[in-house]
């Protein structure tokens, strides 16, 4: 659809259900300084499946309301973030 924004973040949180929130950095330069200054925005993304962990890259896109919050869905898996075995998960060479 045109029109709508698009951003690229990191996934902060996954503790609610279908739901993530995103930070996206953005980096300007100050006006009088002339340094760059970074900014970080947080959203919360609506993700159907619950396929985001903490520490992903994902492309999220501007949709309608969806909750008091939530005016984003997520679209894109982009980047994996790196997560930790824990002690007992299937797999982990426990037999």
């Amino acid at each position: 659809m045109a029109g709508q924004k698009v951003r690229v973040g990191r996934v902060v949180s996954t503790k609610m259900e279908k739901t993530v929130v995103v930070a996206v950095e953005r980096q300007r330069i100050h006006r009088l300084y002339k340094k760059p200054v970074r900014r970080k925005t947080r959203f919360k993304a609506h993700d159907v499946n619950g396929v985001c962990v903490t520490g992903d890259l994902v492309r999220i896109q501007e949709t309608r309301p969806l909750s008091r919050d939530k005016r984003w869905r997520v679209t894109e898996v982009l980047e994996r973030g790196v997560t930790a075995a824990l002690p007992g998960d299937a797999g982990a060479g426990s037999a």
